[in-house]
């Protein structure tokens, strides 16, 4: 029987041929449940996430956008295109339990590493596959960016007052979620396989993860076309409700006020003007002339002076921090988020890189991957000793 300290995850192995963000943060999520994973990478320049740096910022030659994805993990270099290379990835995916990988598609199918090609060498395995759009209809050779998806969703123009342009996510949002998507699909497919010894094939995509984060807005809509996005004033925060759900300047910063009841408000501001609306409707068709004197109000005075009188009265509210705040605060520290990881530099130092955890908590206790990122084929030679196909 496994340890009762074993993570869920021990004893899968997973190649994880993807790329960049997506792919990558996906079988992170499997690594800091216990997987192991084996990224397989091209001989030359490796993954591309290695060198296109979020803010421009590297550690011991890798982004650290890339440290930050790929801790925990090993990598071997292969040339897929040359046949000795290939037939030897072959032996470690007839061995693997999970392949994921983000290639347009078509890619893998001309390498014959396809779920099908697969599945004829491993006939349990679970894979995932990852595309920008899937693999049919007219989107399904465009570039598969963050950016691109977001405004070919629609997202943009959900940020913003309705005097703004489209305001995309400042985050790869598209990504992320993807990501999640992604191992959620392999482990129920895991799942499967551990009860019935059957494996198989998870599909998703970047636009499926916009949809599906947009999922209120289009069972809305298309139920009622009648309902679409109309942006509002300069404080509101979504377009489909009311006031006060908004950010509001304050005498040094800006507080965040949720769904709450504008009389309430009206009665703690000592505004009397909203104390009176007592209609709901009127939080709709007077939404900008409320978000206009609950900003002249809460400008006259400190978040902090807001937040003792509105916090007491159990309003929903929070200060709106900026990223020095947040991470000075207790509240990020108390979360326990982060950790350190190290590896060795080729001069003989110590290269070290803070990053984030593992979202969560197993048997109370928060995954932590303590190995650093792998250097571009850092284990080729293990691998193959181990695996077969030793050169």
């Amino acid at each position: 029987m496994p340890s009762p300290t074993a993570l869920p995850l021990d004893g899968v192995l997973v190649l994880d041929f993807s790329q960049f963000l997506a792919g990558p943060v996906a079988a992170l999520r499997l690594a800091d449940l216990g997987a192991r994973v084996i990224k397989v990478e091209r001989p030359q320049g490796g993954d591309i996430g290695r060198t296109l740096a979020f803010a421009g910022r590297t550690v011991d030659g890798d982004t650290v956008s890339f440290h930050a994805m790929n801790r925990g993990k090993q990598s071997v270099a292969a040339d897929l295109k040359d046949p000795d290379d290939l037939a030897w990835i072959r032996t470690l995916v007839a061995r693997a339990d999970v392949v994921i990988q983000n290639f347009r598609p078509g890619v893998m199918e001309r390498i014959g590493l396809d779920y099908e090609s697969v599945r004829e060498l491993n006939p349990a395995i679970v894979y995932a596959s990852a595309t920008g759009y899937g693999d049919e209809g007219p989107w399904r050779g465009r570039p598969g960016q963050d950016l691109l998806v977001q405004s070919m969703t629609g997202m943009p123009w959900l940020s913003g007052s309705r005097e703004d342009g489209p305001v995309p996510v400042g985050l790869s949002i598209a990504d992320h979620l993807l990501s999640c998507h992604i191992a959620q699909g392999v482990t129920a497919l895991l799942v499967r396989r551990f009860r019935t010894g059957v494996g198989g094939h998870v599909q998703t995509s970047l636009l499926e993860a916009m949809l599906d984060l947009q999922f209120e807005l289009l069972s809305t809509h298309l139920t009622d076309p009648a309902v679409t996005v109309r942006r509002s004033g300069p404080h509101a925060a979504h377009a489909f409700l009311p006031a006060p759900y908004g950010t509001y300047p304050t005498a040094d910063g800006y507080l965040a006020l949720a769904m709450n009841p504008i009389p309430t408000l009206g009665r703690l501001l000592d505004l009397p003007e909203l104390e009176a609306l007592t209609d709901p409707q009127d939080w709709w068709d007077r939404e900008e002339w409320i978000g206009d004197r609950l900003a002249a109000r809460l400008a006259g005075a400190t978040t902090a002076h807001w937040l003792e009188i509105l916090d007491a009265a159990d309003v929903w509210c929070a200060p709106v921090l900026t990223l020095e705040q947040l991470v000075a605060s207790e509240g990020f520290a108390a979360i326990g988020m982060t950790q350190q990881v190290e590896r060795a530099t080729s001069d003989g130092g110590t290269a070290r890189v803070t990053t984030t955890g593992s979202p969560l908590r197993i048997d109370g206790a928060r995954p932590r991957g303590g190995a650093a990122a792998p250097r571009l084929g850092e284990h080729t030679a293990a691998v193959r000793a181990e695996f077969g196909g030793d050169r």
